[in-house]
């Protein structure tokens, strides 16, 4: 009997301790989902449109929402692959993709956003007739909008890119004349619109005239802006499964965005994204 009442009690014991193993690991539950980020923006539009529209729809589903504003672009990628940032709208693949090797980061798009294209503008001409020999255009000082800036340039049939000229090296060097002997002065991206009165012309960023009040359809020439150009939503590689990756693509790619943007005139002019077409 006292042996049956033994075997009885350390049964019971092993059940138990089982019930309590299973219950503390929880192997089946999913990962709890983190409901805080923080996102880097650089100077522009982008910003605004995050606060206004994006930041509303992030706030319904329970997300608490960091904004870090940097006064150089090129301090955004820096803190995203340190982890100071989890997300940033301001760049474009190309420029995304050109940093990733600089750098040694992991990023990746995750949505397109609506953005601006950049066009040649003047304060100085009302014509792209006045260009001749001597005629100066400020252009970006990063490869990538510098590249950008001259095809704009190539098209009008001002300079010519030499060819196998890539994109994340390229320089003034890429670049030779063609019909003039065009002065090309190189500045920060940010600097360019308020310096136009210093130039004859200048190249700048749509996303900086739509900030300052500006028409982008005033430009005497508009960019036919490529896929790779083109404004994106990019994180690190390592949380594009995540449920808050997915949750910001959705609303940049929502009905509610998509509302906000066309019903604000300072965008006028701006590419829209291809996913709006399933609205």
């Amino acid at each position: 009997m006292k042996k049956l009442l033994l075997v009885l009690l350390v049964g019971v014991v092993a059940l138990l301790s089982a019930c309590g193993s299973n219950k503390g690991s929880n192997s089946g539950a999913a990962p709890e989902e983190k409901k805080e980020i923080t996102v880097g923006f650089g100077v522009g539009t982008y910003e605004e449109q995050f606060r206004q529209s994006i930041l509303p729809i992030l706030e319904k589903k329970g997300y608490k929402v960091e904004i870090k504003t940097f006064s150089q672009n090129m301090q955004v990628n820096p803190a995203m692959k340190e982890g100071s940032i989890d997300a940033s709208i301001f760049q474009s693949t190309a420029y995304m993709e050109a940093i990733n090797k600089e750098i040694g980061a992991d990023m990746v798009g995750i949505a397109y956003v609506p953005g601006a294209p950049q066009g040649l503008y003047s304060v100085k001409h009302t014509t792209l007739d006045d260009v001749k020999d001597g005629t100066t255009v400020a252009v970006p000082n990063d490869p990538v909008n510098q590249e950008r800036a001259l095809r704009i340039l190539e098209e009008l049939g001002w300079v010519k890119i030499k060819e196998g000229a890539g994109v994340e090296d390229f320089n003034i060097n890429s670049m030779e004349t063609d019909k003039y002997k065009i002065d090309i002065k190189i500045l920060d991206p940010a600097q360019i619109l308020v310096s136009l009165k210093d130039v004859d012309y200048g190249v700048v960023n749509g996303n900086y005239i739509a900030n300052a009040g500006q028409k982008i359809t005033d430009a005497l020439k508009i960019e036919n802006t490529p896929m790779q150009h083109r404004i994106i939503v990019s994180i690190n590689k390592k949380d594009e499964n995540s449920q808050w990756a997915k949750d910001l693509k959705a609303a940049y790619e929502s009905p509610e965005f998509e509302e906000y943007i066309k019903g604000i005139e300072k965008y006028d002019g701006f590419i829209l994204p291809e996913a709006w077409k399933n609205n």
